[in-house]
């Protein structure tokens, strides 16, 4: 009776959120149950901001079992999870990462991709294991992706910040060395937690006919589209700075894809894959 009486109020901050997000209306659904959830993933943003309040770690291990619980490829279960509580590890950490605010974040989580388990069930178990190529890391990427996401809105749920930081791997092979990753074994982001500052920003995504596809992929109206989200985007969240504008100038109009293009323009993590093949890895 109480999620009921709870869902109208759900469903309205559900559906304000998602048309500040996206700029559009979204159909009214009945829901019996869950509208809180949604409306609370709806509305999240990234938590950069934290309180000194501790996080409790008989909290962090429950929410890790609730992630855990997530889907896993063919039940393999590729995903580890490092919880970094050495003073000293964590600066080091740091120094990769480089964000001033993580200081303050009262937890740091690196989740890692996982191959090495199901290397050693095949060498326990005395079967050849037959697909060593790009699948198995990718496999266990989308794993530990997987794991990721769930992470975040169980920690969001009980009303943690949650921002995941994938600059670990900006020198991910001392990031390995750092945290004793063996072979098969990759750190794919960190996952800074704690209780939050101040309320995140609701962040504008693409409009869901860019990203939303029916039956085949079509993106024939993708640029039209994706210039009208610039303009509605900077309205409501402009670019404090434009990137690198001592080498692309200053722009009339900064959008969003400028922004992206910018960013992209620059080699980043341009040693992954060698890392990645250091760690046993055959990509082909």
């Amino acid at each position: 009776m109480e999620e009921r009486e709870k869902a109208p109020a759900a469903l309205a901050g559900l559906h304000e959120d998602l048309a500040f997000r996206f700029g559009e209306d979204f159909p009214t659904v009945c829901l019996d149950q869950g509208a809180d959830t949604l409306a609370r993933i709806a509305s999240r943003g990234s938590g950069r901001k934290f309180t000194d309040r501790p996080v409790d770690p008989d909290l962090v291990h429950l929410l890790l079992g609730v992630a855990f619980s997530s889907p896993t490829k063919s039940d393999l279960q590729q995903r580890d999870v490092v919880i970094v509580d050495d003073p000293k590890l964590r600066f080091e950490l740091h120094d990769i990462i480089r964000h001033r605010w993580l200081d303050t974040a009262p937890v740091l989580l690196v989740v890692c991709g996982n191959n090495r388990r199901q290397r050693q069930l095949h060498a326990w178990r005395q079967k050849q294991f037959a697909n060593d190529h790009l699948d198995a890391f990718f496999n266990a990427s989308v794993d530990a992706a997987i794991l990721l996401a769930n992470l975040v809105v169980a920690a969001e749920a009980v009303g943690l910040g949650a921002c995941p930081l994938s600059q670990i791997r900006n020198d991910a092979a001392r990031a390995s060395r750092l945290l004793g990753l063996p072979d098969h074994v990759f750190p794919v982001a960190a996952l800074a937690l704690g209780w939050p500052a101040e309320t995140p920003e609701i962040t504008t995504r693409l409009p869901l006919a860019v990203t939303v596809h029916r039956n085949r992929f079509d993106d024939d109206e993708a640029r039209a589209l994706i210039e009208a989200y610039d303009r509605r985007r900077a309205q409501i969240q402009p670019y404090a700075r434009q990137r690198d504008e001592a080498e692309y100038g200053t722009a009339d109009f900064y959008g969003w894809s400028e922004e992206k293009a910018r960013h992209y323009s620059k080699p980043e993590r341009a040693d992954f894959g060698r890392f990645i093949r250091d760690k046993g890895f055959d990509l082909t």
